[in-house]
């Protein structure tokens, strides 16, 4: 899965720090996913979108072979 988390935060002008302190994980989390590490949980994603001003499907995409 990839997403645009960075990109959204650079828009806000927050870190992962504050974000990670809005919807409520750490910011290692928050860093795992922007690296494609992670896989957030739908509630997490719908979180992200919500503090982000966006859609789930405009921040997430599954990679072509997912």
């Amino acid at each position: 899965m990839k997403n645009k988390i960075r990109i959204a935060r650079a828009i806000l002008e927050i870190s992962q720090e504050e974000l990670a302190k809005r919807v409520g994980v750490s910011r290692q989390t928050i860093n795992a996913m922007e690296a494609n590490k992670y896989a957030p949980s739908t509630i997490l994603a719908l979180k992200i979108a919500r503090v982000c001003n966006q859609t789930v499907e405009e921040l997430f995409q599954l990679d072509p072979e997912d």
